[in-house]
């Protein structure tokens, strides 16, 4: 290749799985002349990175998967060097493609016991086979942020937790089990995004940190992760003044962080990737085309991902940059691809398993369930003083649920569901309630992200306040634990259970945890105040 090639290795633009023919078309021959060394594919272009926090519509396909698998290949055959195929599939293709196999978010495998790592093991082997089987090798995953902020409203239900050493014994085991696998792995973003309170799909967060706290917390994932040679390390969209003089400059774009921190101080030689460059803390900084790319390049970055001047990009390199460092960051790249086989074969291989997946999902279900506060289930629910005094109130969610199904095979209870868009009706189902003695409360949160208090109805947290003063509650959880921090009066509840999931597998293992009232080995991956 001559160094115009070489450099074209170093771009990875978007691409988009339901995407129009013009575009498609674009982006081939974008690959073929430009020598592009990789591609990230995303669901559609309105759910890729500041597009999805600007709330544009997204547009389901069910045949997204094949339709993934076919423009893989054609891209392909576009490239005169085979393409290192990428996707962030964090809990597995389902966080960008429908109808395949989802697995847990990270804070879900964090409250597993330690002795249960194994499972987050497998969990990295069932992406990555899920991921070969469309043809990708490079897995944008798994963060090593410390869950250190609860109010960052970005990482949370991403992260394995607060405890920096579990979190990098588990992030490790993910990443072995995709190595193992046939799959490269990326530990983000670094130098550390979890004590943050912004957004950096859409501002810059500011990290005010010394080097030597740094070190002590947030940096001690990723240098797990140096000793264990891990494939990659993304560099998030963040700034760290001690690291640069005092100034605000995004870490994507500091030689002080990448070369003089991450390669030098901490003696990483493994490929460097940049967090996607269409992101606004950054995006927005060099109105010159290409301006953007060179100095990602220049700051270390071997990979430029969701690089959107790519032509641009490549002349500003080849102008700017030494051969040395050209040849440096290419022999990175060439490297990574020799490792996972794609410069000998490219395609596809196995096929999706949702049994694997659903057995995966079951014993996760098990091992993580959470009791945050014991309670007597016998006497709550199966001894009741008198005839239908128990209720199970399924929130925000339908009570046609596998929760309430389960649950029904063993208790007689009254069924009552209050939906989002039913929040009205919240305060006249109080009156309901009023012959029941013990209430089971089914929260489903509705999104997993913090924001507008993950979307649950004011008039829902009206009703579970007011029930939880004047009833026998045990509150069940499904989703991000961040949120018990968010429920009024929680610390009255007879029971508080943390489920995480809301998949059918998790659901059924609750419902059988309280009809037997089991004990439960899981443990909340975060502190929450209310405690």
């Amino acid at each position: 290749m001559t160094l115009k090639q070489k450099i074209g290795q170093f771009f990875f633009p978007a691409v988009f799985i339901n995407d129009s023919e013009e575009h498609i078309q674009e982006m081939e021959s974008l690959i073929k002349n430009q020598h592009i060394g990789g591609l990230t594919f995303f669901h559609s272009r309105a759910s890729a990175a500041t597009n999805y926090e600007s709330k544009n519509k997204v547009v389901f396909n069910d045949d997204s998967y094949q339709r993934l698998k076919e423009l893989v290949t054609r891209y392909q055959k576009s490239a005169q060097t085979p393409l290192l195929i990428s996707i962030d599939a964090e809990w597995g293709l389902a966080m960008r493609v429908e109808k395949t196999p989802q697995y847990p978010y990270a804070i879900t495998l964090g409250a597993l016991p330690e002795s249960k790592s194994e499972l987050v093991y497998q969990v990295g082997k069932q992406i990555a086979l899920d991921l070969l089987s469309a043809g990708i090798h490079y897995n944008l995953a798994p963060l090593a942020d410390i869950n250190n902020n609860p109010k960052n409203p970005v990482i949370g239900y991403r992260s394995f937790g607060e405890s920096k050493e579990k979190l990098s014994h588990f992030a490790l085991e993910y990443v072995r089990g995709m190595n193992d696998a046939g799959v490269l792995s990326c530990l983000k973003h670094f130098p550390g995004h979890g004590n943050t309170s912004i957004d950096s799909h859409l501002d810059l967060p500011i990290l005010n940190e010394t080097l030597n706290e740094l070190l002590d917390n947030e940096l001690f994932p990723f240098i797990e992760g140096i000793k264990n040679n891990v494939d990659s390390i993304m560099i998030g969209h963040l700034a760290v003044p001690a690291l640069n003089d005092g100034k605000n400059t995004s870490a994507t774009l500091s030689q002080n962080v990448i070369e003089g921190l991450l390669r030098k101080r901490l003696g990483y030689e493994g490929l460097v990737i940049s967090d996607a460059l269409n992101m606004h803390s950054v995006s927005k900084l060099y109105p010159k085309k290409g301006q953007l790319e060179w100095e990602a390049f220049n700051a270390g970055n071997d990979v430029l991902c969701f690089a959107e001047n790519v032509i641009e990009g490549i002349d500003e390199i080849l102008k700017n940059a030494t051969p040395e460092r050209i040849e440096a960051s290419y022999g990175r790249i060439m490297q990574s691809k020799n490792k996972v086989g794609v410069l000998k074969n490219s395609a596809a291989r196995g096929e999706m398993n949702f049994e694997a997946s659903s057995r995966l999902n079951t014993e996760i279900a098990k091992h993580s369930l959470t009791i945050v506060n014991n309670f007597d289930a016998d006497k709550l629910v199966h001894q009741p003083s008198k005839k239908d005094s128990l209720a199970v109130v399924t929130l925000c969610n339908t009570s046609n649920n596998a929760f309430t199904a389960e649950l029904a095979m063993k208790l007689n209870f009254k069924s009552i569901e209050i939906k989002n868009e039913n929040s009205d009706q919240a305060s006249d189902i109080i009156q309901d309630l009023d012959q029941c003695e013990t209430v089971v409360l089914a929260l489903f949160l509705p999104k997993a992200k913090p924001a507008n208090n993950f979307d649950i109805a004011p008039e829902i947290v009206a009703f579970i306040s007011k029930i939880m003063q004047t009833k026998q509650c045990i509150f069940y959880l499904f989703g991000n634990p961040y949120a018990l921090q968010n429920i009024p009066n929680l610390t009255l509840a007879k029971g508080i259970v943390q489920v995480y999931q809301d998949f059918d597998e998790f659901q059924k293992n609750a419902a059988n945890q309280l009809i037997n009232g089991s004990t439960t080995e899981g443990r909340l991956p975060i502190n929450v105040s209310f405690l």
